[in-house]
């Protein structure tokens, strides 16, 4: 049998094309000798020692078929931690080290002097103010009379369609169904909560028995495509940042004036670096994101706690205000419209995520169902507004060229 096979063997097999190197999980029952084949094979093959990659703290019994295929090992990035940061949100409310996973000198400094910058200020007030994933297949119909009618027969049938996509999950809640018309086609944005899961899989599993009924029930529908990019997903758009998908969340501040002046600037110095920069610079950018550098923190806090990296994208579009306080104050505050994050699911179960997870006290599912991923989106608001302030103060200060000299170039780091 196959499984009896020396190493040896199965890579001359492999090399042959006796045996798929995807074909060699199934084959041998084991992912993990199945990781091993094949890193061995791509050695051969490229006369690249692969001993690095191999090193891993992961079962791939566990994450093939779940997270990933066709495993040869793993990636390690570093992790700092930023903090202790104060949250005060609905609820996270308390002190958080931030977990950080990146390859970018100066930014896990960056957080974390703004999160003690907050912190020494009170803390940072989270809000979510939206919850839902969405998802919108796009349908085709003979004319746009059909599109109008078909509209039509979804609202007045809503109730019905709600019960079937929720028959799919105990976790989905359908809350709305949004159409769009272009000619003789029609979007149904389906939006949904998920309880902890960031709901994406959840969603389209929903969406598509709902879809199911819609179409047995107006036969003049035909689907094009489950997705038909008005959900959006891993995409920067208009649609996200006005309507949101996931968690929509603020995060808030007053930093004091005597902070502000023990930093050698006012509010009005670091106002006008957000109004000039953040604002009117990408307004001249077209940009859909009005911020100094939340992909920086959304990315890094999604790689370090197992998040789906490629919806930074989305994740990290937003806006950044400032505003001088007539008494000297500052006044700050960044908004994620679409945060999509979850506690369960995903990336979250693997090893250093979960730690990571459960450090924050946020792993898994909550009690309520929900309050878990909704505890997570509050810190990572919070965290994305450390990082937006210590970067504008630092711009005003004309430091961001020393820091990124220091801290990039294995140097000493910024102390103050």
């Amino acid at each position: 049998m196959v499984e009896e096979l020396s190493l040896e063997d199965l890579l001359t097999k492999v090399e042959k094309g006796e045996l798929k190197l995807h074909e060699l999980d199934k084959v041998l029952g084991d992912s993990n000798r199945a990781t091993e084949v094949r890193r061995m094979f791509l050695e051969r093959f490229t006369g690249v020692k692969l001993d690095n990659v191999g090193k891993t703290v992961i079962d791939f019994n566990t994450v093939v078929g779940r997270n990933i295929e066709n495993t040869i090992g793993a990636a390690q990035i570093p992790i700092g931690i930023a903090g202790p940061l104060r949250v005060i949100g609905d609820y996270a409310n308390g002190l958080y080290y931030i977990p950080l996973a990146t390859t970018e000198g100066a930014l896990v400094a960056s957080v974390n002097r703004g999160a003690k910058i907050i912190t020494e200020a009170g803390g940072a007030r989270s809000k979510v103010i939206n919850d839902g994933m969405t998802r919108a297949p796009v349908l085709t119909v003979p004319s746009v009379i059909d599109a109008v009618e078909l509209v039509n027969w979804v609202n007045e049938h809503f109730n019905e369609i709600k019960s079937v996509a929720e028959s799919t999950s105990r976790h989905a809640k359908l809350m709305s169904i949004q159409p769009f018309i272009v000619g003789n086609n029609v979007w149904l944005r389906f939006k949904f909560t998920t309880g902890d899961a960031m709901g994406m899989n959840m969603v389209t599993i929903a969406t598509d028995r709902a879809i199911k009924y819609i179409l047995s029930n107006f036969p003049k529908a035909r689907l094009v495509a489950l997705s038909g990019n008005m959900c959006v997903d891993k995409k920067a758009n208009a649609v996200n940042f006005l309507l949101g998908r996931g968690k929509t969340v603020v995060s808030e501040a007053i930093i004091p004036k005597r902070i502000l002046e023990n930093w050698g600037v006012t509010a009005e110095d670091v106002a006008e670096v957000n109004n000039r920069k953040n604002l009117l610079g990408s307004a001249l950018a077209h940009s859909f994101g009005f911020n100094a550098h939340f992909a920086n923190i959304i990315a890094a806090i999604f790689i370090a706690t197992g998040q789906d990296v490629a919806q930074t994208v989305e994740s990290s579009m937003g806006i950044t205000w400032m505003e001088p306080l007539d008494n000297g104050d500052l006044y700050v505050s960044i908004t994620l419209p679409s945060l999509e994050v979850g506690t369960v699911g995903g990336g979250t179960g693997l090893p250093t995520q979960r730690e990571l997870l459960q450090m924050l006290g946020v792993y898994g599912s909550g009690n309520p169902p929900g309050t878990n991923a909704l505890k997570f989106a509050e810190i990572v608001a919070a965290a994305v507004l450390a990082g937006e302030i210590n970067l504008v103060l630092a711009l005003a200060r004309d430091e961001l060229a020393r820091a990124h000299e220091m801290l990039g170039r294995a140097g000493k780091a910024i102390s103050k």
